[in-house]
């Protein structure tokens, strides 16, 4: 056992979910355990003098990536960091914080993996990939909510930084040890979110659970709600697991129960925390929905952040 910090990092593009996939991780982990940083906070200029520049803020240049690889190698040895915090209400600068590590950190933004010392301060890494369609309707709704943006605004802030998507944001997927893709149910558009369901690509960088002995192959049955199959990723072979948004209370909870029972210190937390936690959403009108695919995906990373304290 180690007494560093174990650090998760969260990378996707703006809007694709990593604020809801962390909240539940740092829940069933207990509030008390987790450190969250959020490496947006990095951001060289503020939003008038990104304007003024013509610089958008996924461009490496308008971050202190150099400050942030720092800070991530001091929170990996469990020294604390005066950090930096970019205001996204205001879009200005607030005074810094004194960040002192907990048992775990996590790490979540735009350019998480975007040097190498950075990567190398992650016990775990995880990218986001929604299908871009619906990227766009939560940044949209996220944008027009919380931060005053009209949706042609924010329609036409997504055009101008879709060339710094693609160079910057989207090649960090190669990094990750899990790839995690929601999509809309054919029938729903997508419009309800705890309907939505789940691809996990899985690479072997880091040892997942053997799932297969509690969930069906893509061959065995097709139509299962929840299924394991083989596919490439970026050129490479993976293992995929799919969790669909229809699956029952039963499937869920057999695989979460093995998933749990697979390390001891995960199978306690799973006992002593409400399940309730993971997987909450909040639908269309405001209410709290339970996402089975959430819920699957959040409980499968937070078993490997307490696996990598039993490797370290």
């Amino acid at each position: 056992m180690s007494d560093r910090p174990i650090i998760l990092g969260i990378v996707g593009d703006s809007a694709a979910g990593k604020t809801t996939l962390t909240k539940g991780i740092a829940q069933f982990l207990g509030p008390e355990n987790v450190t969250v940083i959020c490496t947006d906070d990095y951001h060289r200029y503020d939003r008038t003098q990104r304007a003024e520049l013509g610089i958008t803020a996924l461009h490496p240049d308008c971050n202190y990536l150099d400050i942030m690889q720092q800070h991530l190698s001091q929170l990996r040895t469990g020294q604390p960091i005066l950090k930096p915090i970019y205001n996204h209400t205001t879009g200005n600068f607030d005074p810094p914080e004194y960040i002192k590590p907990s048992k775990f950190v996590i790490v979540e933004g735009l350019l998480g993996y975007s040097t190498r010392g950075a990567r190398n301060a992650y016990d775990v890494k995880v990218y986001l990939a929604p299908p871009e369609e619906l990227r766009t309707q939560w940044k949209i709704k996220r944008d027009t909510q919380k931060r005053g943006y009209t949706e042609e605004q924010v329609r036409a802030e997504m055009v101008k930084r879709e060339p710094d998507s693609d160079a910057y944001i989207r090649p960090q997927r190669q990094w990750a040890d899990l790839v995690v893709s929601f999509y809309p149910e054919p029938d729903n558009g997508g419009s309800n979110g705890g309907h939505l369901n789940v691809r996990l690509v899985l690479r072997p960088n880091i040892p997942h659970p053997d799932l297969t002995q509690v969930v069906t192959t893509n061959a065995s049955n097709p139509d299962s709600a929840i299924r394991l199959g083989l596919d490439r990723d970026m050129g490479k072979p993976v293992d995929v697991l799919e969790v669909d948004g229809h699956a029952t209370s039963g499937q869920v909870t057999r695989l979460e129960q093995f998933i749990c029972n697979d390390i001891p210190n995960l199978l306690e937390a799973c006992n002593h925390i409400s399940n309730l936690e993971l997987g909450s959403v909040i639908g269309t009108t405001g209410e709290t929905l339970k996402s089975y695919p959430l819920a699957i995906t959040q409980l499968l990373i937070a078993y490997h952040m307490l696996k990598a304290t039993q490797v370290h």
